[in-house]
């Protein structure tokens, strides 16, 4: 399939590259010069932007004056292309005026078009705004703490992306068996709600009478917590389902202790029991903690099969994580032109039959211009060269 993208930051940009990495053929489309996340941070030293490579591998990208009627048919002719493959549109961008859903099907009336709104009445809206407004910010932080808590992983951006190509398949699936095209809208609010629906949150607050309490660092209903090694490393440790958690008591070899707590009424027999004692069970692991280095935690850990994982920031990922090298068929090691040398992901999505796509490139700024004006829209070189001339493209 070919995919016309435009777009801006994450979740339609993310839409766009998870199709690519699955095959699609995604044309995005920019201003001259580069749109809003063109040089968004992070970038390296000369300026270029990480995260603009990050999110548009596999892409081939095209630059043109949309502010002109001749760039604005560019697009449209894309749109409008004969093929069953294409008529698939994926924006962020306000649907009105010559980006409005009527506009476009005019020239193919099976279009597909992907609308991400930031909420369903079309406001603007960002992950951070999203995020504090639907009750996660109140629920994450320290448990003594009364202020709000922001956290660095755009949660709704990354799912709303991922939801975005599921739409975008779904009304191409529809499409084949009634010829229909439509418009699909997903709101970046509204995919916060459905999380928060589906998490029991919105239920707790109206069955229960509950808000969702801080509990810091503590997994939420079960027993899960960080805990720091005698040589200063910190991990955290799951016990949610009834093997892990005896998992971490054959580790630590804290079974009796915590039959002596279940002797005082004190019980971890459920993960409902074993999260209202969080702070026994706590008490109890801390010591053993305290008494070892991470070396020696660690091979308990693994012979004991317990659901842990170590505190790394990114870098130390990168040096230390084998899951994190090209050992690793997710990565290779790929030439980024104008940045360099580093790990790229393929599509974490791993087929047993159908061909996995290796790690991709993303395009330089308008790298394929004149191969999508010529291959796609059939135009000449003179033709190309008087566009090029205009400055309606570049």
């Amino acid at each position: 399939m070919t995919v016309v993208e435009g777009s801006a930051f994450i979740a339609a940009p993310l839409g766009g590259m998870t199709l690519a990495q699955l095959g699609a053929k995604v044309i995005r489309f920019d201003p001259i010069g580069g749109g809003l996340d063109y040089r968004r941070w992070p970038i390296t030293a000369s300026g270029t932007s990480l995260f603009w490579a990050g999110m548009n591998k596999g892409k081939q990208s095209i630059q043109l004056d949309i502010r002109k009627p001749e760039g604005r048919e560019i697009i449209t002719a894309l749109l409008s292309r004969p093929d069953p493959e294409a008529g698939l549109f994926l924006t962020n961008f306000p649907e009105r005026g010559w980006l409005a859903f009527d506009e476009l099907s005019k020239v193919r009336k099976d279009l597909i078009y992907v609308n991400v709104l930031g909420d369903r009445k079309g406001g603007s809206a960002l992950d951070y705004t999203v995020n504090c407004a639907v009750g996660f910010t109140n629920a994450t932080g320290p448990e003594n703490s009364d202020h709000p808590t922001n956290y660095l992983l755009p949660a709704w951006d990354n799912i709303t992306g991922q939801m975005a190509a599921t739409a975008l398949l779904a009304a191409e699936r529809y499409r084949q068996r009634s010829g229909q095209g439509q418009i699909v809208r997903i709101a970046l609010k509204d995919v916060a709600l459905a999380t928060a629906g589906h998490l029991g949150n919105i239920s707790e607050v109206m069955i229960n009478k509950h808000d969702r309490e801080r509990v810091g660092n503590y997994l939420y209903g079960a027993f899960g917590r960080d805990f720091v090694s005698k040589d200063g490393h910190r991990c955290m440790i799951v016990g949610l389902t009834g093997k892990q958690w005896g998992a971490i008591q054959v580790a630590t070899d804290t079974g009796q202790q915590f039959e002596a707590l279940t002797q005082k009424g004190i019980h971890t027999d459920t993960e409902g029991n074993r999260f209202a004692n969080r702070q026994e069970i706590a008490a109890v692991l801390e010591p053993w903690f305290g008494k070892h280095d991470y070396a020696f935690i660690e091979e308990k850990f693994n012979q004991a099969s317990v659901c842990y994982g170590p505190y790394r920031s990114f870098q130390e990922m990168v040096e230390e994580d084998p899951d994190c090298s090209s050992d690793n068929p997710l990565f290779q090691s790929l030439e980024q032109p104008g940045i360099g040398s580093y790990l790229v992901p393929s599509s974490p999505i791993r087929f047993s039959e159908s061909a996995n796509l290796p790690s991709l490139k993303s395009p330089v700024l308008g790298e394929h211009t004149d191969q999508i004006l010529a291959e796609e829209l059939g135009l000449s070189g003179a033709e190309i060269g008087r566009l090029h001339d205009a400055k309606i493209v570049a």
